[in-house]
């Protein structure tokens, strides 16, 4: 049996919200098709249980394409943002090095020189922190936002997929502890190879009927 993990992503200051976001869409794909199998197999008497990882879903080697395109996406569009909130912390850091030398006395400065460029510090630190506050804020919704359309086609996706193989119980590997799963019912990379072939990551996400 093989574990699966979500991919990480490059945007290093919102790193932690983007995974956050990840963890959070990812569960609900399996969660209506497993109920709906779940009583359908209690009313045939008959059940063909197989595993999937959606952790697996968003790889950006072997997962959905449509994942990392749209990710990437995202990442583009607030890659400004990023460089501007790089540059600003590069400069704050300057500063904290003047002062500390201001304070050594390898700077010649008095006592309110020094206090100036403290308070210039702290209210320059106070706007690098809320920009970022924003980013993060701003960068959440837009790849909620993005990820959404997308979440509910892969979703459609894999119930026609599951249906047509007659599967009747659907286990997500990456969100319940399984102590032990052949790798004959995990279907992970078969589901991802047949949404990549029938959907480019160049093609624009549309609800399906």
């Amino acid at each position: 049996m093989r574990r699966r993990a979500g991919a990480s992503s490059a945007f290093s200051t919102l790193i932690e919200t983007m995974q956050h976001i990840r963890k959070t869409l990812l569960p609900l794909i399996v969660l209506t098709l497993s109920a709906f199998l779940s009583v359908h197999a209690q009313t045939t008497g008959t059940a063909k249980i197989a595993v999937i990882f959606s952790g697996a879903f968003q790889d950006p080697k072997t997962g959905i394409n449509r994942f990392s395109a749209t990710i990437n996406k995202v990442n583009a569009e607030f890659a400004p943002v990023q460089t501007e909130l790089n540059q600003t912390a590069t400069r704050l850091k300057a500063l904290q090095d003047e002062i500390a030398k201001m304070q050594q006395g390898a700077t010649p400065a008095t006592p309110a020189q020094i206090q100036a460029k403290i308070d210039q510090l702290d209210s320059d630190k106070k706007v690098y922190q809320r920009k970022g506050e924003d980013a993060q804020t701003n960068y959440k919704k837009r790849l909620a936002d993005a990820l959404e359309p997308l979440q509910a086609d892969v979703s459609k996706a894999l119930d026609a997929f599951a249906k047509a193989r007659g599967i009747t119980i659907l286990i997500d590997g990456s969100q319940i502890p399984i102590t032990y799963a052949d790798d004959a019912i995990d279907i992970t990379d078969a589901f991802i190879a047949d949404y990549n072939s029938k959907n480019p990551a160049t093609t624009a996400t549309t609800p399906r009927p």
